[in-house]
């Protein structure tokens, strides 16, 4: 495995924000396992149980707040990143209406204040992980580009568009593309993925992690917005395409510091009540009903990424396609649940990987 993304990360200092969270624990997985010395920064396990707890890393995890300046910076002078992966956030819809000002100040000045001390440490790479929902939402039936207008109807969704703004900002007045080299030494990406799924996910208000709790606890699943259209993929799909920008950055491949999109190919794009019967062919017990709750707060009814610009100039493709998702999904939470908190992480991300040298993607290489 250490041979992937050409050997990259071996050795590597890399720093994770946001390493206690879902998308966080599986890039820390991947990290250590290509040997690279992992150091996370985040607040604490943000649920109970918590994917990070189980996978029991051999890495540096430090527990602190991206708005704290101060200990960033403490941070990183102490371990001298060669990269850093920026993912904490405050990361839910729902959450965000309820608590705007920590939204926007976590996604938005938390950003500011890790792109500061990248910026102070002279960090060589920094890849940026938005959302599709940075994208001013049209509910277009086609794509958006990574040149799209940016925006955001909830709090969440404009935080992410914020986030995204500051990283276009700092390219060209502190890492502008003409000056590298000359008057600095840093590439700066930001990344945008669609809804991902996969085992170990238990934050609230998550479609598959709704339907895990229920099943686990007998309960019937109470689905909201079954309409909506979203573009589900596992969670290793944007991480390899994460880990493929990062790779061009350390490698000081400079047309890569820019904005990039990670998503499914068309058949990932199916409705919330389409993915509730996907996921019910490989467990049974799953049961639900529709919300009517008319009330219901506002949520993007179609969002899908046009993805051509990674699969064209980064030979990124998705491995495994919306069934093989569901199922590996599925699986993770069956052994967990019901063989005594079975934790299938790591035999995951080796099938990935060898669905991924068989399909001869430039990153396994």
């Amino acid at each position: 495995m250490k041979n992937l993304f050409c050997g990259i990360y071996k050795e590597k200092t890399v720093l994770v924000t946001g390493h206690t969270g879902f998308k966080g624990s599986w890039l820390c997985l991947w990290l250590t396992q290509m040997g690279a010395k992992v150091v996370g920064y985040s607040l604490e396990a943000p649920t109970s149980p918590n994917h990070l707890e189980l996978l029991d890393l051999d890495m540096v995890s430090i527990i602190g707040d991206i708005r704290d300046l101060d200990k960033l910076n403490q941070t990183f002078e102490k371990y001298k990143p060669d990269i850093v992966f920026h993912l904490a956030a405050q990361p839910l819809v729902r959450l965000s209406y309820e608590n705007p000002i920590e939204t926007y100040e976590t996604n938005v000045m938390g950003t500011l204040k890790v792109l500061e001390a990248c910026r102070q440490n002279h960090i060589k790479a920094i890849v940026n992980i938005t959302s599709d929902k940075a994208y001013e939402n049209k509910e277009w039936i086609w794509g958006y580009r990574e040149n799209d207008s940016l925006g955001g109807y909830d709090p969440y969704s404009s935080s992410k568009g914020c986030a995204d703004i500051l990283v276009n900002s700092y390219r060209n007045s502190y890492f502008n593309l003409n000056e590298y080299k000359k008057s600095h030494h840093t590439l700066i990406a930001s990344c945008r993925a669609g809804n991902v799924i996969g085992g170990g996910d238990w934050a609230k208000d998550r479609l598959i992690t709704d339907i895990m709790l229920s099943v686990s606890q007998n309960k019937k699943v109470s689905i909201r917005n079954p309409y909506a259209t979203r573009p589900w993929q596992h969670v290793l799909e944007p991480l390899s395409g994460y880990l493929s920008v990062g790779q061009k950055l350390l490698e000081e491949k400079i047309e890569f510091s820019d904005a990039w999109n990670f998503g499914p190919s068309d058949e990932g794009s199916i409705t919330v009540e389409e993915v509730v019967k996907n996921v019910k062919k490989h467990w049974n017990k799953i049961d639900y009903e529709i919300n009517k709750d008319p009330y219901t707060l506002h949520e993007a009814n179609l969002l899908k990424l046009d993805c051509s610009k990674a699969h064209i100039l980064l030979n990124w493709k998705d491995v495994w396609d919306s069934n093989k998702t569901f199922e590996m999904t599925v699986s993770w939470y069956k052994a967990f649940y019901e063989k005594s908190n079975q934790c299938l992480t790591i035999d995951d991300l080796n099938n990935y990987i060898s669905i991924a040298k068989e399909k001869n993607l430039e990153w396994t290489k």
